[in-house]
């Protein structure tokens, strides 16, 4: 779309559902990816926060962690929530790395 192109990142972040999903074009995800990581550079939370899940499926859990501490600092409350069921699980997480993400968190939901 032209507002994609101008580089809205909400449009970009449409873009990646339309293509995930099938609605309107064919499905491709490569697009959708694409159209998702330049709406999380542009700083889309739930984009960086979906762009984590996909690392996750996709095992590669140090790449869903960085997303999704992106994500928690930019106040996406379901990234800080995993990030927690993660560190209490033992899981990638050490109390730095979620003490950091729940500071930057908070700071978000602050402003």
């Amino acid at each position: 779309t032209k507002a994609a192109e101008l580089g809205d990142i909400v449009a970009h972040f449409e873009l990646s559902h339309m293509y995930g999903d099938g609605d309107g074009v064919e499905k491709d995800m490569g697009k959708e990816i694409y159209h998702r990581e330049l709406a999380a550079i542009g700083g889309h939370p739930k984009a960086r926060h979906n762009l984590g899940c996909h690392e996750w499926k996709n095992r590669n859990p140090e790449r869903a962690v960085k997303h999704w501490f992106i994500a928690a600092a930019q106040g996406r409350d379901e990234s800080i929530e995993l990030l927690l069921a993660m560190y209490k699980d033992g899981v990638l997480v050490i109390k730095d790395i979620l003490a950091a993400a729940l500071r930057e968190h908070q700071a978000a939901v602050d402003a």
